[in-house]
């Protein structure tokens, strides 16, 4: 599905949908935990579908009523002997150590960018703890697993993806013995590592760290059941924030002004542009201002990028973006992607491995973008229009169904203009 958009001034109330990263973490935990969990505002994006399913396939079982999962947990941990993320990386990498619980075989499956996505990580552990494990020589998936995981003490960079360590933090209070994470490198994205300190802890699993740097499991711990409302989503707040930065008067409700999320850094993200985002109760919002140049550090939000990157192409002055280059690993190569794309509309930006160097223009002209199949390329080249006078298409434009399926409803219910080809 393509959709172009005729530029027009954005407004009214948006409900942020609830965390994508907060509900694969309670899934997990309700599913772990043996007797029943209820987990309400939940939203059901392809991602999130795909652990359900992965849960379910270990075991557990869940029934959708509503935007509520009534979830029975269970111990048993292997239902099945295949497991599809879908294009989901949490989903995968969240759940090959859980899976390895149990040391049956089971192979993981994948599609589109998820099969290049790196399991390097993983693969390294697989060797010295004598697990075996085969996938094609030109991809990561499908992966094959043989062996179970053993409690002991586990060796991961932090400047790869905290997904890895997250999904170790799950599996190993599981296990018959002690564990211990070592963190290499220094821990990048801490704050998703908080979210899943705190679920874990909301559900029963106590483990404690030294300065992110050690972290210690006791096994034969268990899960226990819990009834947890998801919040909202504040990697999606940034589509919505910049838009109010570039002249539009939104209101985002159901956002939590105590959250864990990393990705709240896009509140001092959004300072450093010059916007001033306000809390007032439960409701969010930023007031169209004349934004400037910022330096912006993506070492700890790399979910940031597609929105800031537009709003930095129409900020007064320079924008450096720095520690940028885990957004090449992403569902595209995002810094690529979105200087090739925004280049098209009359941006200047420049790149290196990891630093984009962006001069911002007063305005952007329309034409014909491609999304690169990315969710947030898509939303990110949206709320652009908001700088444009001529109509904008966006190819490719269903991949927002990944985390967001109402995305395009929600844009026209705040007036924008949108035909669908």
């Amino acid at each position: 599905m393509n959709v172009t958009i005729f530029p027009k001034k954005l407004k009214g109330n948006v409900n942020i949908p609830p965390s994508k990263s907060l509900s694969h973490r309670a899934i997990i935990a309700a599913c772990l935990a043996e007797g029943e969990s209820i987990l309400s505002n939940v939203m059901f994006s392809k991602d999130v579908l795909a652990t359900i399913s992965g849960m379910e396939a270990l075991g557990a079982r869940v029934s959708i009523v509503g935007n509520t999962l009534r979830i029975q947990g269970s111990k048993v941990l292997r239902k099945e002997s295949e497991i599809h993320a879908n294009e989901s990386g949490s989903t995968l990498r969240f759940l090959i150590p859980i899976a390895l619980v149990n040391p049956e075989p089971i192979c993981f499956y994948g599609k589109n960018n998820l099969v290049n996505r790196p399991l390097d990580s993983y693969f390294t552990l697989f060797e010295a703890y004598n697990i075996s494990y085969h996938h094609p020589k030109e991809a990561y998936l499908p992966l094959s697993i043989k062996g179970g995981l053993q409690p002991g003490s586990y060796e991961m960079k932090g400047n790869i993806s905290s997904q890895f360590i997250t999904g170790l933090l799950f599996a190993l209070p599981l296990l018959d013995g002690n564990s211990k994470i070592i963190v290499t490198t220094p821990l990048e994205s801490k704050g998703y590592v908080d979210l899943t300190l705190d679920i874990l802890k909301k559900f029963g699993i106590q483990i404690t760290h030294r300065n992110y740097e050690e972290f210690y499991i006791l096994g034969n711990q268990s899960y226990k059941p819990y009834s947890y409302k998801i919040e909202g989503d504040y990697s999606q707040t940034a589509f919505f924030l910049t838009a109010g930065a570039m002249g539009a008067e939104l209101k985002l409700l159901g956002m939590s002004s105590c959250s864990y999320q990393g990705d709240k850094k896009i509140l001092k993200d959004m300072e450093a542009f010059g916007a001033k985002p306000i809390f007032t109760d439960m409701e969010l919002y930023c007031s169209p201002t004349k934004t400037n140049g910022a330096t912006i550090d993506f070492s700890q939000s790399p979910d940031l990028g597609p929105a800031l990157t537009v709003l930095a192409s129409v900020s007064e002055g320079e924008s450096h973006f720095i520690n940028a280059g885990r957004l090449r690993i992403k569902e595209c190569d995002r810094i690529t992607c979105m200087k090739d794309e925004l280049t098209k509309l009359g941006a200047q930006i420049e790149e290196t491995e990891d630093t984009m160097y962006i001069r911002g223009v007063s305005m952007l002209r329309g034409g014909i973008v491609d999304s690169h199949n990315d969710h947030r390329v898509a939303m990110a080249l949206a709320m652009a229009t908001l700088k444009m006078t001529e109509p904008l298409t966006i190819l490719n434009a269903e991949c927002v169904s990944k985390s967001y399926p109402e995305f395009w409803e929600i844009f026209e219910s705040i007036g924008g203009n949108i035909k669908y080809e």
